[in-house]
């Protein structure tokens, strides 16, 4: 079990949250796919759901972690800006600091936990 659990970090701005797990997992995705609906097929979310999460990381910093690219001949797509990588490389780092820094009560807390919930 005590490799099931692990302690997540959200950076809240007001009642938003800026940056979190799942938006850094929708980074990594729409750096890996190029779009932003592939990215959440491969997330098995909808594409409005990863958009506005998209929106919402847009909007919380001074600068767009995604840009996005209209339809056509061509087709779309989307891509993490140079910002939007440094903030997803400061997230994972803040991430690992973050976990080393409560491993041992992560360790003891994990004692507490029943074996499986329900």
């Amino acid at each position: 079990m005590a490799g099931q659990i692990k302690p997540r970090l959200r950076i809240l701005l007001g009642a938003d949250i800026a940056m979190g797990p799942g938006k850094a997992d929708l980074l990594d995705a729409v750096a890996r796919t190029g779009s932003i609906s592939a990215a959440a097929r491969e997330m098995d979310m909808s594409y409005r759901r990863a958009w506005l999460l998209v929106d919402t990381m847009n909007r919380a910093f001074r600068s767009p972690l995604v840009e996005t690219a209209k339809g056509g001949a061509g087709g779309g797509g989307a891509e993490v800006t140079a910002f939007g990588q440094r903030v997803l490389a400061r997230y994972r780092a803040m991430e690992l600091k973050a976990a080393a820094s409560v491993a041992a009560e992560m360790r003891e807390f994990t004692r507490l936990l029943a074996e499986r919930p329900g």
